[in-house]
């Protein structure tokens, strides 16, 4: 069996000569993880719930069978929606300099589970050689091919425009629009358009989807259905809001539900 122990005390770890360390948790529903930073680079996969993850660049949601890279040195903190197992990698980075400087969800690959599983049910202080060494390995290969997914929520550094993204996130409606929000700061449409991907990476209409996906997955999550989701979030019809889950999670909002099972475990 793997070696299991809570992510606040992985790091008397990572003196180990070992570039990746593995390891799994559990945590109940509704779990705060404090806010918190590693040495080492995390790669986090739940097996079952819901992860959201902040920091102060912004928010990640991550639903099971996806995962969460935080790179070395930035402070976050969790919060679970339904009972939460989590596999996790901790790469040094200096090993691996190709990693992404930022917080990403990436999709997982089945040779990538498969390589997780086999991983964490190793030892921490593994052998360095033979089959653990030839698995760390081929997962150091693997994680550079994952694919990010548009699951991030950027916050910008503009005082005002923060305070508003904020606000919205917290009820996000999908007829929000850009005149609204320009007015609501005095600014011209123009000007707005241009801060607004500047500060974000990203379009308002992009932002906002993503801001009405990452509130419809705790919702979907924790039992409501996909009707009544699409009218909190201010979709005319169930269908509109189906395309956009679809196009976002190649996965539609009824087959996510299926897939979890009302203890908060994926089946």
């Amino acid at each position: 069996m793997g070696q299991r122990k809570v992510i606040a005390s992985i790091d008397q770890y990572f003196t180990e000569a070992r570039s990746i360390i593995a390891v799994t948790v559990t945590f109940p529903d509704s779990h705060h993880v404090q806010a918190h930073l590693h040495q080492r680079g995390q790669l986090f996969c739940p097996l079952s719930g819901l992860a959201m993850a902040s920091t102060s660049q912004g928010t990640w949601v991550v639903p099971c069978r996806r995962a969460l890279w935080i790179p070395a040195g930035v402070r976050h903190e969790l919060r679970t929606e339904g009972v939460m197992e989590i596999q996790s990698l901790y790469f040094d980075t200096s090993m691996f300099p190709k990693m992404p400087d930022r917080c990403r969800v990436m999709a997982i690959s089945s040779l990538m589970r498969s390589l997780m599983a086999e991983a964490v049910a190793l030892p921490i202080t593994y052998d360095l050689r033979g089959r653990s060494a030839a698995i760390m390995k081929l997962i150091g290969y693997e994680v550079g091919r994952l694919r990010e997914l548009p699951l991030s929520l950027p916050l910008p550094t503009d005082k005002a425009l923060a305070r508003r993204c904020l606000k919205f996130s917290a009820s996000p409606k999908a007829k929000s629009t850009i005149d609204d929000w320009a007015s609501s700061l005095h600014l011209t449409r123009r000007t707005f358009t241009r801060l607004f991907r500047r500060e974000t990476g990203l379009s308002f209409v992009e932002w906002r989807q993503q801001a009405c996906i990452l509130a419809a997955l705790p919702k979907l999550t924790g039992g409501t259905s996909v009707t009544q989701t699409a009218a909190d979030l201010g979709y005319d019809n169930p269908a509109a809001f189906s395309t956009l889950f679809k196009r976002i999670l190649s996965v539609a909002p009824r087959e996510y539900i299926q897939s979890i099972d009302p203890s908060g475990f994926s089946r």
